[in-house]
């Protein structure tokens, strides 16, 4: 596959596990404390950062010129899931879907535009 298409692959991964993740937002009306009762959605959320941190590296080693804020906060927490699962607070996820997604949402749709 070439560099541009796999490049473009990637994006769309990210792209697509935003929309499930805004979709967990909305199932529980914004709320943190519906969120945080939630085992299912903890889990489901916990999966979709450890692709989107995947799917950055991923990027990144085909054209380490691509800028993702936080790229190396992604990785990492990608890394820590994968390895210190149980030390992730659930405040942590929430604020990264809150706070952090949108901004992400934003630069994935630059880059598809490039």
């Amino acid at each position: 596959m070439q560099p541009r298409n796999k490049l473009l692959k990637y994006l769309l991964d990210i792209e697509s596990i935003i929309t499930e993740l805004e979709k967990i937002i909305a199932l529980h009306n914004s709320d943190y404390t519906s969120f945080e009762s939630s085992f299912i959605s903890i889990r489901a959320v916990e999966r979709d950062l450890m692709i989107i941190g995947e799917a950055i590296g991923k990027i990144l080693k085909i054209n380490n010129e691509i800028t993702v804020t936080s790229a190396k906060h992604i990785i990492g927490l990608r890394n820590l899931i994968v390895h210190s699962y149980d030390s992730i607070e659930q405040a942590a996820l929430w604020r990264i879907l809150i706070i952090d997604l949108p901004i992400l949402k934003n630069e994935i749709q630059a880059l598809k535009n490039l």
